[in-house]
């Protein structure tokens, strides 16, 4: 799905047009969040965001693996596979599997950690406890009631925020603020900017924390691309801020493709890229979720190696405030 412009902008007689569906879709949400939920019997953790669309929970619950791993801990990651045709429960297999099965985020994370594919989250959960997981990470699963969560991190980009504050379709929030707020254990803050302060003053006098973090360039792949002139593209939430990061790399972007979040390439568009880029001596680049979907694609494998990929993950400014309150909450979440 492509974000309809007017989303990202300030309130707009679309906007108002669209209110009273918003406010429908927005009851409904908040009502669904309230229903009690299973056990899984073992900690849950969320990764999620108030709105549609992408703001880093692919770099954050990676990051959250790495953590856990560090802990001694042994995290499965459950996702409804967004994209794909798989009901599941499935384990998510990158030989087997393709992006059109499982998702193409479940596919790229698969590569760092064990991931669950399953419609019904409670019957993923459990396939991850039998396979020896000792946290979930469930993937967007915020305003779904199914499981308890033992703790829901939520992700926000410090320069989009929650675009217009409207509920869909007229803007991209999946529900109003407050019950959503209200629901929030932490904050993720990623980024430079300000588009986030509103509703991370709210989070803290919720009693939440707020984490500050982000988004790190593979060094190695910048290193390979200065001195080379470059045309990017992605189909990601925020192709934007992919383009932002390669300029404030210092990569010599001379030409940027956007197209909507999880777009199934076909192979007129990866040649049409390839050979424009090839024409003109351009170095073709694309972020990881991107090459997922394209690997696994037997139409387009054939056009991998021609293609850079710039891969990035999550620091947290703090780390020890993310690493304490992981602790705590998986202590709670044993004691109970």
């Amino acid at each position: 799905m492509r974000e309809p412009a007017f989303w990202y902008r300030p309130p707009s007689w679309m906007s108002h047009l669209l209110a009273p569906f918003g406010a429908t879709y927005g009851a409904i949400t908040t009502q669904r969040m309230t229903r009690d939920g299973v056990s899984a019997g073992l900690p849950v953790l969320c990764v999620g965001n108030y709105h549609v669309g992408g703001a880093g929970k692919t770099p954050a619950t990676l990051a959250l693996v790495k953590l856990l791993r560090e802990m001694g801990e042994q995290p499965f990651v459950v996702s409804r596979g967004y994209g794909g045709s798989q009901q599941g429960p499935v384990r998510v297999d990158q030989v087997a599997h393709t992006a059109a099965d499982v998702g193409d985020e479940p596919l790229m994370m698969a590569s760092s950690v064990p991931v669950i594919v399953s419609r019904d989250r409670v019957a993923g959960a459990a396939m991850a406890r039998a396979q020896g997981a000792s946290v979930v990470l469930l993937d967007d699963g915020f305003q779904n009631p199914a499981l308890v969560k033992d703790a829901s991190l939520i992700v926000i980009d410090a320069v989009r925020g929650v675009g217009n504050g409207s509920v869909f379709p007229a803007g991209p929030l999946r529900a109003p603020l407050e019950p959503q707020i209200a629901r929030t254990d932490a904050l993720i803050v990623i980024g430079t900017g300000d588009a986030a302060n509103v509703i991370a003053t709210k989070v803290l006098r919720h009693g939440a924390p707020v984490m500050l973090a982000h988004l790190v360039p593979d060094q190695v792949s910048v290193d390979r691309l200065r001195g080379q002139h470059v045309l990017a593209f992605a189909g990601i939430g925020d192709p934007l801020r992919f383009f932002a990061t390669l300029h404030a790399c210092g990569v010599d972007v001379v030409e940027e493709k956007a197209f909507a979040d999880h777009h199934p390439f076909t192979p007129d568009e990866i040649g049409s890229l390839v050979s424009d880029a090839a024409a003109r001596s351009l170095t073709l680049v694309t972020t990881a979720k991107d090459m997922a979907r394209i690997r696994s694609d037997v139409r387009l494998q054939s056009y991998a190696n021609g293609i850079a990929i710039f891969p990035v993950t999550l620091d947290f400014d703090d780390a020890a405030m993310l690493r304490n309150f992981v602790t705590e909450r998986l202590a709670k979440a044993r004691a109970r």
